[in-house]
């Protein structure tokens, strides 16, 4: 497992911008594929974005397509969210995810957004 810490959440008015990032721990993060979730209140945990090992082969939720980029650099040992056009309903925790198999098997501690119309 890696260790993970998101930041660059925050409070933005609908169609503003932010970019998030999360910072992984360990020697081994080019080896793991990176996701992106979001929860709500009162809502499950939802899949926004992930992206291969290698950075290529981007998928996306589809509400946030065109509007999000999932990206990352291997040599910080970091990837990013870019979020813009954002709406009050992109408002949530938004957590960074990790995975060598099938399994997201490390989490990190999540960071809030909250877009306000």
């Amino acid at each position: 497992q890696v260790q993970l810490v998101e930041s660059g959440g925050g409070l933005v008015q609908a169609g503003g911008s932010l970019r998030l990032s999360c910072a992984a721990s360990g020697r081994t993060f080019s080896a793991y594929a990176m996701g992106w979730f979001r929860q709500a209140p009162g809502k499950e945990r939802e899949f926004v974005a992930d992206i291969s090992w290698s950075g290529g082969s981007p998928r996306y939720k589809d509400s946030v397509k065109g509007r999000f980029t999932i990206s990352r650099d291997n040599a910080k040992n970091t990837v990013y969210l870019q979020m813009n056009s954002l709406k009050p309903e992109d408002t949530a925790v938004y957590y960074c995810a990790a995975r060598r198999g099938t399994l997201w098997d490390s989490w990190g501690q999540g960071t809030q957004v909250t877009v306000s119309s």
